[in-house]
């Protein structure tokens, strides 16, 4: 499924991910790095996809357009699958 995501297409520039290491609001984005990222970075070389890990934060994912203009999207306790589906709206804006 990450493997068939194409980022960078359209306005879409950066991805950051920002999660807990610990928090259970955070195990969705914790599993999705875990099964989808190497796939997904792998299919994407050349993207920069940032992971950032802080204790005690809120999952979100930041995503940077053309023009500097940054959308985030709340992951809080999404699962792996939300993550994927906020990722594909991500990239086809």
């Amino acid at each position: 499924m990450a493997s068939a995501l194409r980022l960078g297409a359209g306005s879409l520039r950066e991805l950051r991910i920002h999660l807990c290491q610990k928090s259970a609001a955070s195990q969705g984005v914790r599993d999705f790095i875990e099964q989808h990222y190497v796939a997904l970075k792998k299919n994407n070389k050349d993207f920069p996809i940032l992971i950032r890990e802080c204790s005690g934060i809120a999952p979100r994912v930041w995503g940077r357009f053309t023009h500097g203009q940054e959308t985030s999207v709340s992951l809080e306790n999404a699962g792996s699958d939300r993550v994927m589906s906020v990722l594909k709206d991500l990239a086809s804006k």
